[in-house]
């Protein structure tokens, strides 16, 4: 873990938003994670808790996620320990 932040794809893979690292590295590039409300392309991108993580859920069609980053993580662990990485601010469905 660095001291200067996580990159965003390995985070995002340690919270078990995907099977694998390269899916979470697709979705970033793709353009549909906002960081403190700036959309990023950049999967190596830097976060650090109390940062503000938004994006479409890739699970669900029209729900759009916002986590607060809680703590940085040292591995892809069980669902309950991922869990501990972030805290929901709000999950809602977008009028599209």
């Amino acid at each position: 873990m660095m001291m200067d932040g996580q990159r965003l794809d390995l985070w995002l893979y340690y919270t078990r938003l995907a099977k694998t690292r390269g899916l979470c590295a697709a979705f970033i590039r793709k353009g549909r994670v906002r960081i403190n409300g700036q959309r990023t392309h950049k999967t190596h991108a830097r976060l650090r808790p109390g940062d503000i993580v938004s994006f479409a859920s890739p699970h669900r069609q029209g729900e759009v996620c916002i986590w607060r980053v809680m703590q940085l993580g040292e591995r892809r662990g069980p669902a309950r320990e991922a869990a501990l990485l972030y805290e929901r601010i709000e999950e809602k469905t977008a009028n599209f």
